[in-house]
């Protein structure tokens, strides 16, 4: 099959395209604001196929056409910005545009397709959310925004610093620990992200999937004291604790992928089936009320403050060590007692310490794994039915049969 090939003509169509696009949305939006615009339509489309036509010389050996064109954009732009603010009119979105419209043109032409696609698009997305994004930052939690900023610039500074080579018996390499940290914590972040952003406007079913990307043991104990509070909202907060436990085997399945890809061809299938059990058991489980105003999952942590990322590479380390200790005085039995114990607590760094340290993967480290993922879903249970009372019954009929449908996928 030959290869789709972007002709000078398709290239052509791109730019105007794409400088049509900006262009309506810069008209459409000084139309509602009924005031006046710098350009529409037709400007910007001329713009990009401005930019096109100094590209086109650029290819005729005209060098200067690009820099010579984006200075003559640039000056015109800049009478423009100067009259606005004569005028008393602030800001300079519709002339940054402007300018960025002439680079999508040019690119059309001079760069992969992708290129000037992605940018025409994403700009006129930000250009026409505008009010969306507005909402954003006025509800934007400043001391979480300062972790996130905090966590990241350690990370700039720490990662780059840190030696990339194994230290101890443990074979411990320090840029490597953090690389893991650093990517669970941003695979974290994401649900912690959508959590705090749609928590407060869903159902306590959504907010435990969405719960379930940063810490499920955390959703379990945050949703048994909503049970516990109103026992109204019991039922939906049991299936918001299940939800979340389903949704723990995709995320260490995603990290696992990312770290050892060799054990996914053994893991996949049984940590996607362990998954499905879970939601199917969720759906057994029948609501006694109306969703309540009260369903954010808030006492979830922000996995980007540095506290928390110093604690997840401690246990990484610890459990490495002891990982390799248990195997090598106990055996295989002491390398599953110990994935037994572990199951209490949070489990993603001991997987992680299992999947990263033995190469290849040994059957035995399956098999831990899973114990490990049993044992932690056993200990959920135990967390949510203790606050639920009400639920108690119900809660380890459900969270029991999917225990004990964990041992089929120990041995086989």
């Amino acid at each position: 099959m030959n290869s789709f090939e972007w002709t000078f003509e398709l290239r052509f169509i791109i730019a105007l395209a794409l400088g049509f696009l900006i262009g309506l949305e810069r008209e459409s939006a000084g139309v509602e604001r009924k005031g006046k615009f710098f350009a529409g339509v037709r400007t910007y489309t001329l713009i990009s196929l401005f930019g096109f036509g100094c590209a086109w010389l650029y290819h005729l050996t005209a060098t200067f056409a690009i820099a010579v064109g984006l200075l003559v954009v640039g000056a015109l732009v800049l009478v423009e910005y100067n009259a606005k603010q004569k005028e008393g009119r602030f800001g300079g979105t519709s002339e940054i545009a402007a300018l960025l419209t002439y680079i999508i043109g040019a690119l059309a032409l001079l760069a992969d397709v992708w290129i000037s696609m992605a940018i025409g698009i994403i700009s006129t997305l930000l250009l026409s959310e505008k009010a969306e994004i507005e909402k954003y930052v006025e509800k934007l939690n400043k001391s979480e925004f300062l972790a996130v900023i905090k966590f990241l610039l350690v990370t700039l500074i720490i990662l780059p610093a840190l030696p990339d080579k194994d230290y101890t018996q443990f074979n411990l390499n320090p840029t490597h620990i953090w690389q893991i940290v650093i990517m669970v914590s941003s695979i974290g972040f994401v649900g912690y992200f959508l959590m705090k952003r749609f928590g407060n406007k869903v159902g306590l079913w959504v907010s435990g999937i969405l719960g379930g990307m940063v810490s499920s043991t955390a959703v379990s104990i945050a949703v048994g004291r909503i049970a516990k509070k109103d026992s109204a909202q019991s039922g939906n907060a049991l299936q918001a604790s299940i939800l979340a436990s389903s949704v723990m085997y995709i995320r260490i399945l995603i990290i696992i992928w990312i770290i050892n890809q060799s054990i996914i061809s053994v893991l996949w299938w049984k940590l996607l089936l362990l998954s499905s059990i879970g939601i199917i058991l969720s759906f057994m489980v029948k609501s006694k009320g109306p969703q309540s105003s009260e369903n954010s999952v808030s006492t979830l942590q922000n996995p980007f403050e540095i506290k928390p990322a110093i604690i997840f590479a401690a246990l990484f380390v610890l459990l490495s060590a002891m990982t390799i200790l248990v195997k090598n005085f106990l055996g295989d039995i002491g390398l599953l007692f110990l994935s037994t114990i572990v199951g209490v607590t949070d489990i993603d760094p001991f997987i992680l310490s299992l999947v990263s340290r033995f190469q290849p993967i040994e059957t035995i480290v399956v098999s831990a794994i899973i114990i490990s993922m049993m044992s932690n879903t056993l200990i959920k249970a135990i967390y949510f039915a203790f606050q639920a009372k009400q639920e108690q019954k119900k809660t380890f009929i459900l969270y029991g049969i999917w225990t004990l449908l964990h041992i089929p996928f120990i041995f086989f």
